[in-house]
């Protein structure tokens, strides 16, 4: 399965780089090494995770974060990668 990446989507990485960078210098990197592994994982596991919002919803491994996507033509579509700690008001909102 092909995996792409939405505009939306990246620039919630890049949100969650700042974020983390801000915290600890390298942890932003180190934030963005284990986002992408999880991405890349949806090549062999995409559509198996549960449905939320009306988005197959991937839990990250290593940060409070949510890869939300959805399964096109034999493409995991991944649209937003979000924080798991918002209001899940916002979340909801931003899916919309």
């Amino acid at each position: 399965m092909r995996v792409q990446v939405l505009e939306e989507a990246t620039a919630d990485l890049a949100d969650g780089y700042r974020f983390y960078e801000r915290q600890a210098e390298g942890l932003g990197d180190y934030f963005l090494d284990s986002l992408w592994s999880d991405i890349h994982s949806l090549r062999l596991n995409g559509g198996i995770h549960s449905i939320h919002n009306g988005y197959h919803r991937l839990l990250s491994k290593r940060f409070p974060y949510a890869v939300y996507y959805r399964i096109e033509d034999d493409v995991a579509r991944v649209r937003a990668i979000l924080d798991c700690r918002r209001d899940p008001n916002w979340t909801s909102k931003k899916l919309v």
